[in-house]
């Protein structure tokens, strides 16, 4: 039974890690592309820097739409805790619950929940 739950928790922990993986997979496919075009340019050969270069591009941008979601989500659930704090100091313990779950919601969805 120990394995069963040891094997779940990996399978959880990897479906929680991907969308930051997937960011850094386009991170590193846009670096080595562009470390292609770099050294392509070095040599003259311009019509191979341009297809390293696209490609580059195209990497860069979805590593940064990703990334942007990402700090977005994590940037209102703080907000969210904020306001629960200061619900719960006051007592409202009903609504620093709300602010409590919608901070979840965010954090959820900045892992790609």
């Amino acid at each position: 039974m120990r394995y069963i739950s040891a094997g779940f928790a990996i399978g959880v922990l990897g479906v929680l890690l991907a969308p930051p993986a997937i960011a850094d997979h386009h991170a590193a496919q846009a670096i080595e592309h562009a470390a292609m075009a770099k050294a392509h340019g070095e040599d003259g050969h311009a019509k191979v820097l341009l297809k390293h270069a696209e490609e580059s591009l195209t990497h860069a941008q979805a590593a940064e739409k990703q990334h942007a979601e990402q700090h977005k989500h994590m940037t209102d659930s703080i907000k969210e805790l904020k306001q629960a704090i200061e619900h719960a100091k006051a007592g409202h313990a009903d609504v620093a619950t709300k602010h409590v779950d919608e901070a979840l919601m965010h954090m959820r969805k900045s892992t790609g929940d």
